[in-house]
């Protein structure tokens, strides 16, 4: 048998073993290979929030949150974390019935699959509309990429690096959050038109499930370093 063939005979062998449900590290090809994209995703977010972390805590002062983030829809008044907690609560909500989709995924309930994915959706889609909300606010009060109109804690003008960051980084964020409303909304309708019942199995939610936990998680960071220090 010549080299070529050798290594076409070995090649089909694997080929054949991973479709007789050879896992690696237990975890199916597409799982693999979502926890291969969150785990380069997670280097980009990394990267930006330390960046953020290195130039917050080298410089001499910085605006503080409390002033910043106090603002909260129809209510007049300073009400700091109130809006951002909300915020943070439709998320964190939105993951609780992500996983309770993919735990209807694993029994095969349609329906109720379908039910808690629309929730996520909505979930999403609130979030979303909180983020455009508190941009909007941020943006009337000459707040900008290049324009920061906050003062520091000690009096002194703000560093455009703090505006620059924060909506680089929620818009990043916000920008997976889309796009995974739009993912589910693809994946619901699947859902709804029994593609995953032709297929024998709902893996496709449990893939989902992994991206939009991942934002949640990544959220919790953001949270942590432009809201709470």
């Amino acid at each position: 048998m010549s080299a070529a063939q050798t290594i076409s005979s070995e090649s089909n062998s694997a080929a054949r073993l991973w479709g007789g449900g050879v896992e690696p590290f237990g975890a199916s090809y597409g799982k693999l290979m979502m926890w291969f994209f969150l785990l380069s995703d997670a280097f980009t977010f990394s990267a930006l929030l330390l960046a953020y972390a290195a130039l917050r805590f080298s410089a001499a002062s910085w605006p503080v949150p409390d002033e910043v983030f106090s603002a909260v829809p129809l209510i007049h008044g300073k009400f700091p974390l109130v809006f951002v907690g909300i915020m943070t609560f439709i998320l964190i909500a939105s993951s609780v019935t992500m996983v309770l989709a993919v735990e209807a995924g694993h029994r095969g309930a349609r329906k109720e699959v379908v039910k808690w994915m629309i929730y996520t959706i909505i979930g999403g889609l609130m979030f979303l509309g909180c983020q455009a909300w508190e941009w909007t606010h941020l943006h009337h009060d000459g707040a900008w990429w290049g324009s920061n109109p906050f003062l520091n804690a000690d009096g002194t003008p703000g560093m455009v690096n703090f505006t620059n960051l924060f909506f680089t980084i929620t818009g990043f964020h916000g920008f997976h959050v889309f796009s995974g409303v739009v993912i589910n909304i693809i994946i619901t309708i699947m859902t709804a038109t029994g593609v995953f019942d032709r297929r024998g199995t709902y893996e496709t939610i449990e893939k989902v499930g992994l991206y939009w936990h991942f934002v949640d998680l990544v959220w919790v960071f953001v949270f942590t370093l432009f809201y709470l220090i």
